[in-house]
Order: structure tokens, then C-alpha cells, then sequence
């Protein structure tokens, strides 16, 4: 390859002529299509296809797409007449071979090309189907989410689960099990292709007939739709029959008429008109650009207007989504502080290990996700997580009952040695989990239950995971809540927080109740570890984040309180989010933790102070 820029490429010509090799093959054609450059900073030989200003480079001698250069970074190389005559004598031809794909797997086949002419073939090709299996392969690719599989070649679309990447096949969408990313090389694209992908996206996705699709091809196409999606949204807007999907294509098809330098003045209002009832950050974008360009007084003042309508709503939903993430945190900061406020209020245990049981819990998760990806049918994948919440449970309930009858029940009425001896422990289990897994994050995937979100106003999408956490929050405390109230065990340990001498004279074994009391409050700890294995990795220090967190919420909300746990961790998580966007999250943080400090000068038991002749001692 290298000898086409020596002394004498007619030799080197000829002998890549003569070889069998696909690069070979590649190369001399690039090199009849006057595509073959020298790399000016190293002489490697590359072939350069126009991209914009730009060329995209492959080297010739390993096929890889490497870097993009500017035209005066590489340097032609030309064969006199004589050579050229040589190679096409031998079959080499300027001409560029027929590759119009022949059916849908053929074209699929073809987004791998080696040429960014071919892949642009299929892809018209696939568009022009009207396949509804071209619109997840084609986004794939545009997203960087379409492979090829080293071991057979196959094309793949890879979606991330956990450590590794789960396949369908592109050619049939049917599962093609696990790979790690070693396994896998990424199809690339150039941008011109990725403008090609988004317009055959939202061709396809407007001719669907999946309401949800269209609508969404339709908002792919806001501000930026060409002549003929223009023209495709024209024809299909009036049969649309899903509300949602209309009024997204009329919003499309008025940011069309107001970006046409041809649009009258009064059509051009009617479409601000329209865009003015989106709740869109898109929208906002669009008509402050307009607002920007735009030269006639009416057009202008009602852009204006129409900027200030959506700039409205869109801090109202900004409020909204505050609530609903500081709901969310909320819902995480009383899976991890719930337990923390059983055992804190009926042993008066500072216990600096809780932190480890929620990481326990999150660690159980990734064992049972492991054993079912290994052992069961992929079918089966989705039900991990019901299966993780028992397991959490008891692992983390006989760590923590390990933990009391071991260590702690020898230091009651001791805090400072109970909180430094739990210290130990956190940091004890911390390495313990380190040596056993090690000190990478491990990624939980979701189920397919817990996937995706669901848009409630527009601008405002709920994610289901963060919904699913917070009514699990809510079953979880209303079973605590009738453990407490309606069984015997609950008596007992209500007996023993408000009297623990008296329940010991009464004949309540509070030594087994300090031991069940720990396990359930750790098998909860577990269970909010499983929860939040959904929303963030799992790491050995996934235990510290919320620990001190939770403290807060027990002593803002009142030791043994459940309802004062319920109020301290949904008003900290509220505050917090409301407060992020304005101060920042660590300045928030210390707002938060500055007007707790001095809530409790005032109110040192919290907001629901616990009862009985031990409280009032």
C-alpha cells in the first residue's frame, strides 16, 4: 500500500491489483475514483470522502475510519495514463459497482458498507420501503447504537444492560442475547448521513402507526424540516385522528411557514399564534431565533407575545417537575432513613453502618440480576427485581441482627462506643464488598416494567422507574405502619420505645425485641437499596451517600416517628430541589442542614415528638 507513494506505484499498482485482499480492492478503486490521498503528517496512504469542508479519512492499509481532515491536510495521489490503463485492463474500474440493496436485510446488511455512498443507498432504500423494522434500525444507527458483531458479522442494535450490551439482530429484531462492548465494533456515519438518518427517521415515523412515533417524527422535524417532510406533513396533517400527534405537526408545520422567507405577514402571525400554546424548551429556542431575524413590527410584537406565553408555561412546569423530583428524592431519602428510625427510636442506636445495609441491599440486586441473566431463559429477565426484594430483605436483616447481637448489644446506653464500633463495621463491609466484587460501580439494568417515561403536560415527562420508587415507598411505610399497629410484635416494640423498664417488667422479652427491631429496620434498609439500585450504580460507597441524609430526616421529623419520617424526608427532598436551581445543590445542602440545626434549637425532639415516660424523662 505504501509503495503507491514511492518510486515506482506502478508496481505497487499492479501487485495490489493481483491480490485477493478486500482493502486492496477498496484502495485501487479509491484510487480510480481519484479518492486515495497521502496523510500529510505521517504519509499514511487514506481514503478521504468529502464531508462538508471536511474529508472523513480510512486508513487504506486497516480499513478503519480514523480522524476528519482538512483538504489541506492530505495530498492526492495520481497514477499517470499508462498505469490507469494497466488496472482497468486488470478489472479495476472508476465506475462504482451497482450496491442498490435487493430487499430489507440486504439493506440492512448495506449500513455497513465500507463506502459512505452505499450506506447512504440503503439507507434510502430502507426509507423508501416504508418498513415500520427500518425506524428502530435506522434511529440505532443514528444514535451510535448499531454494531456489528466480531464473532459472525451479524448486525446488531445494542441497548446497555448492566455490565454488558443486550442484541437484536437489525436484519429481524429478534433477541440476539449478550455481548460486552470488546465484542462489538460500532457502524459509523458521517454527517451528512446523519442528516439523511434524521429526515428517513421522521419520514417513517409520520407514515407509523404508532401515535406515539408520529408524534414523535413530527417534533423531530420542528425547526428543521426540509421541502419534502414539509410537503409529507401537509398531506398527512388533516387524517391524523391522535390529538397529541396533530397539534405536534401543526406546530412543526408553523415553524415551517414562519422559517419560509415566502410566508405572508398574516399567515406568519397564525403560526406564532400556534406555537404559543407549546410547552416546549424547542419552541422557546425557535421563536427567540425568530424574534432575533425577524424585521416586520406586527410579526414581531406577536413573537414576542408568543415567547412570553410559552416562557409562562414553561416556568410553571419547571415548578412542577421541582415537586415531582423533590417527591422522587423524597421517596429514596425515606427508603433509607425509615429503617434508621425504627432502630434509633426504640434502642436509641446511632448506628454509622445503616448506610452498608442499603448497599447490601443494592449488592443483592446485582447477585440476583446475575444468577437469572446466567441460569434462566431471557424471558424470564424482567422478574429480577420481585425476586430481589425477599433477598435484600434477608440478607440485610441477618447483617444487621449479626451486627446486634455481636457487637452492639454489649455497648447499650454507650453512644459514642455504639457510633464508633458501627463506624468500624460500615468500613469493615465496605472493604468486604470491595474484595468481593470489587471497586468498580455495578450497573443494575431495568426492567422492561420499570423503563421509559410517559409525558404527563407537555415538557414534563415522569420516568417509570422514579414513579414505580415512590409508590413502592408508600406500600413499604404502610406495612410498617401495620406491623406497628395491628401484630404483636408491633405492641412489643411500641411498649419498648416508650417504656423499655416497664415493658421489661411487664414480661416482653426486650432483648429479642432489640434483635427483631435491628433486623427489621436493616431488611428495610435492604429493600431501599433494591429501589435504589434502579436510579444510580452500585458502589461500596453507596451507603455513605445517604447516611447522613437520613439522620437529618429522622431528627428533623422526630425520633420514632413514622410520620414524622414520612414529613421530614418528603419536606428535605422538596426543599432541596426547589432550592437546587437557585443556590446550587452543595449551597442548597447547607441551606438545608443550617435551618434544621436551628429548627431544632427550638423544637429539640422534631416536628413529631415521641411519647411516653422515656420521652418525657
Amino acid at each position: 500500500m505504501s509503495g503507491l507513494i514511492g518510486s515506482d506505484p506502478k508496481a505497487a499498482a499492479t501487485a495490489l491489483a493481483a491480490s485477493d485482499d478486500d482493502k486492496a480492492k477498496a484502495a485501487l478503486a479509491a484510487l480510480m475514483q481519484g479518492k486515495l490521498y497521502k496523510r500529510l503528517s505521517d504519509d499514511a496512504v487514506v481514503i478521504a470522502e468529502p464531508d462538508g469542508d471536511d474529508f472523513v479519512i480510512t486508513n487504506a492499509a486497516t480499513g478503519d475510519v480514523e480522524d476528519m481532515l482538512k483538504a489541506a491536510d492530505i495530498e492526492a495521489i495520481a497514477l499517470d495514463d499508462s498505469v490507469k490503463a494497466e488496472l482497468a485492463a486488470a478489472g479495476v474500474s472508476a465506475e462504482a459497482k451497482d450496491d442498490t440493496p435487493a430487499d430489507f436485510a440486504a439493506a440492512v446488511n448495506g449500513l455497513i458498507a465500507d463506502s459512505f455512498a452505499a450506506k447512504g443507498k440503503a439507507i434510502e432504500y430502507l426509507t423508501g420501503l416504508s418498513d415500520p423494522r427500518a425506524v428502530p434500525v435506522l434511529r440505532a444507527l443514528a444514535d451510535g447504537r448499531l454494531f456489528t458483531r466480531k464473532t459472525d458479522g451479524a448486525v446488531v442494535i445494542a441497548e446497555r444492560s448492566g455490565n454488558e450490551q443486550s442484541l437484536l439482530l437489525a436484519t429481524t429484531l429478534e433477541s440476539a442475547g449478550n455481548a460486552s462492548n470488546a465484542e462489538l465494533d460500532p457502524v459509523v456515519v458521517n454527517n451528512n448521513l446523519r442528516i439523511a438518518l434524521r429526515e428517513s427517521v421522521a419520514r417513517l415515523g409520520l407514515l407509523s402507526p404508532d401515535a406515539g412515533l408520529r408524534r414523535d417524527a413530527a417534533r423531530a422535524l420542528l425547526g428543521n424540516a426540509t421541502p419534502d417532510a414539509v410537503a409529507l406533513l401537509r398531506e398527512i396533517w388533516p387524517k391524523e385522528t391522535n390529538a397529541a400527534a396533530k397539534a405536534t405537526m401543526g406546530r412543526a408545520l408553523a415553524a415551517a411557514d414562519l422559517a419560509d422567507p415566502a410566508t405572508d405577514k398574516n399567515r406568519k402571525i397564525a403560526a406564532v399564534d400556534t406555537l404559543s400554546g407549546a410547552t416546549d424548551l424547542q419552541v422557546r429556542s425557535l421563536l427567540q431565533g425568530r424574534l432575533a431575524q425577524e424585521q416586520d413590527a406586527d410579526v414581531k410584537a406577536a413573537l414576542e407575545a408568543g415567547l412570553k406565553s410559552v416562557q409562562r408555561k414553561l416556568s410553571v412546569i419547571g415548578w412542577v417537575a421541582n415537586l415531582f423530583q423533590g417527591i422522587s428524592l423524597g421517596s429514596v431519602l425515606l427508603l433509607a432513613a425509615i429503617g434508621l428510625a425504627i432502630t434509633f427510636g426504640v434502642m436509641g442506636v446511632i448506628n454509622m453502618a445503616h448506610g452498608e445495609m442499603i448497599m447490601l441491599g443494592a449488592y443483592s440486586t446485582y447477585v440476583v440480576q446475575e444468577i437469572f441473566r446466567a441460569f434462566l431463559p431471557p424471558n424470564l429477565f424482567d422478574l429480577y427485581l420481585v425476586a430481589a426484594l425477599p433477598v435484600a430483605f434477608l440478607v440485610a436483616a441477618t447483617v444487621g441482627v449479626g451486627i446486634e447481637r455481636g457487637v452492639i448489644r454489649f455497648l447499650y446506653g454507650r453512644p459514642l462506643e455504639t457510633m464508633l464500633a458501627t463506624w468500624g463495621i460500615s468500613l469493615m463491609l465496605q472493604q468486604a464488598v470491595r474484595s468481593v466484587f470489587g471497586a468498580p460501580n455495578k450497573e443494575v439494568a431495568n426492567p422492561s416494567w420499570m423503563t421509559g417515561s410517559f409525558e404527563l403536560i407537555g415538557g414534563f415527562d415522569i420516568t417509570w422507574n422514579r414513579l414505580i420508587i415512590i409508590v413502592f415507598c408508600f406500600l413499604v411505610l404502610g406495612l410498617i405502619a401495620l406491623i406497628l399497629r395491628r401484630t404483636e410484635f408491633g405492641l412489643h416494640m411500641r411498649a419498648v420505645t416508650q417504656n423499655r423498664a416497664m415493658a421489661s417488667v411487664m414480661g416482653i422479652p426486650t432483648a429479642r425485641v432489640d434483635a427483631l427491631t435491628f433486623a427489621l429496620g436493616s431488611g428495610i434498609a435492604g429493600m431501599g437499596g433494591v429501589a435504589l439500585s434502579q436510579i444510580g450504580n452500585v458502589s461500596p460507597n453507596l451507603g455513605t451517600i445517604y447516611i447522613v441524609d437520613s439522620f437529618l430526616v429522622v431528627v428533623f421529623g422526630g425520633v420514632g416517628s413514622l410520620m414524622g419520617t414520612l414529613v421530614g424526608a418528603m419536606s428535605l427532598g422538596v426543599i432541596n430541589k426547589i432550592l437546587e436551581p437557585v443556590a446550587g445543590a452543595v449551597l442548597g445542602k447547607v441551606v438545608v442542614l443550617v435551618a434544621i440545626i436551628l429548627f431544632i434549637q427550638k423544637r429539640p425532639r422534631g416536628l413529631f415528638a415521641a411519647k411516653g415516660r422515656s420521652a418525657d424523662a
